[in-house]
């Protein structure tokens, strides 16, 4: 079991383009989640100067104690380090400890749980933008990260007010969803619209298929438009699944079986099926996880990890390309780790994940060879219905300075 236990702890991620996901290079990291103001349902951004705070948490899975330190990297809209010196976007130091720590408590599985919030007495944060923490392992060295996970500063100065359509410039109430949006940016300086603001729209949150290099459709006194913009049409996908392993007493929701297998359990969802011919209305909560043990006075430290088994019925395997999990939990990344594999016995795409005891969204992408976008289009199907939330971002960078600012925000489902 030791070995099994090894094997499903490997979470070796290539970095990509889209830099803004969190990469996990430590085997022993787990669960790294990035909450904005106590609300797991909100983005990962906190506005500049409102007394706002972001608090990155993670499991190191095991009861040693190891000197985690972090450090925080000013980055450009697109993710790439910016230009400025530490100096200019924070006050006090980089490169400092986490220090709250507290080990697991009757969990089969031991783990330590480390916390860290920001700003605080340590080090302030100077500059709206994009901010990348590298958390690495004092005994390693920075040169060799545990992980690094990303959040974003705000200082609002411009209005974004945005919509959402099914009558796209595809179809019509079939199977896209389009965004329109217009910034008012009066009483703000902006010189050359063009060249000067950027716009990001990521739909739930997803990082394989977020839109950028955007060019507004019209420029007006105070106001940019982008209507009508192909980039902005996206498929519109389904629900998310859902399932949640809350207790060892009870099989909860999506949930076949929990059994104990020393020295761990394993939770055997109920096998899914491609949803392809009808929308399916759920209240989901567009892809993300909490962490939850209904026993549990303090969920951090008493939620356990289980070995979690997903299977996905598919008659033959596929000829080209592969499916993988998607969700918050696997940080958008298609490895090796959330791929499913076919097991040809039981006419499934399967894929066995280690999570901690909580309540979770997921669902099945398709990746064609040679790209790195994922595709509802194959298990879950494209329904107009399916309410997707959309993450609009405006950054301005004015002619001569050194860094993208982050001056807008809207989300809208």
């Amino acid at each position: 079991m030791k070995k099994i236990l090894s094997l499903f702890l490997i979470c070796i991620i290539c970095c990509g383009v889209h830099a803004q996901r969190t990469e996990v290079y430590n085997q022993h990291i787990h669960t790294v989640q990035v909450i904005a103001n106590n609300d797991y349902m909100s983005p990962a951004v906190i506005r500049l100067g409102e007394n706002e705070t972001v608090e990155i948490s993670f499991d190191h899975l095991t009861h040693d104690y190891h000197r985690y330190q972090y450090i925080l990297t000013h980055c450009n809209a697109d993710w790439t380090p910016s230009d400025l010196s530490e100096t200019e976007y924070l006050d006090g130091f980089n490169d400092n400890p986490i220090e709250d720590h507290d080990i697991s408590v009757n969990t089969t599985l031991p783990y330590t749980h480390y916390r860290l919030t920001l700003p605080n007495d340590q080090v302030q944060l100077k500059l709206s933008g994009n901010y990348r923490l590298t958390v690495y392992d004092d005994a390693d060295g920075k040169d060799k990260p545990a992980f690094t996970t990303c959040f974003r500063v705000l200082q609002k100065e411009v209005n974004v007010s945005a919509q959402v359509s099914s009558d796209t410039e595809i179809d019509r109430n079939k199977t896209h969803q389009q965004v329109s949006l217009s910034i008012q940016y009066k009483g703000y300086p902006i010189r050359n619209p063009q060249n000067e603001v950027k716009v990001h729209v990521l739909q739930d949150n997803r990082t394989d298929n977020w839109v950028t290099n955007l060019h507004p459709s019209y420029i007006g006194p105070d106001q940019l438009r982008y209507e009508h913009n192909r980039a902005l049409i996206f498929p519109a996908g389904n629900e998310y699944r859902r399932f949640e392993m809350v207790s060892t007493r009870y099989a909860s929701q999506g949930v076949e079986s929990i059994r104990y297998h020393a020295p761990y359990y394993h939770v055997t969802l109920r096998p899914d099926e491609p949803r392809l011919l009808n929308y399916s209305y759920d209240q989901d909560q567009n892809g993300r996880f909490v962490i939850r043990y209904d026993e549990a006075v303090d969920n951090a430290t008493e939620a356990d990890y289980f070995f979690v088994h997903f299977s996905l019925l598919w008659e033959n395997p596929l000829t080209e390309g592969n499916f993988y999990l998607q969700g918050a939990f696997t940080y958008d990344n298609f490895n090796e780790e959330s791929r499913l594999k076919y097991n040809a016995e039981a006419h499934a795409y399967e894929c066995t994940q280690l999570l901690k005891q909580g309540a979770y969204n997921y669902q099945y992408l398709y990746v064609a060879p040679g790209t790195t976008v994922g595709s509802t289009a194959q298990a879950e199907g494209n329904f107009y219905e399916t309410e997707n939330e959309y993450l609009i971002l405006v950054y301005h960078r004015a002619f001569g300075e050194r860094y993208d600012r982050l001056i807008g925000m809207q989300q809208v489902k």
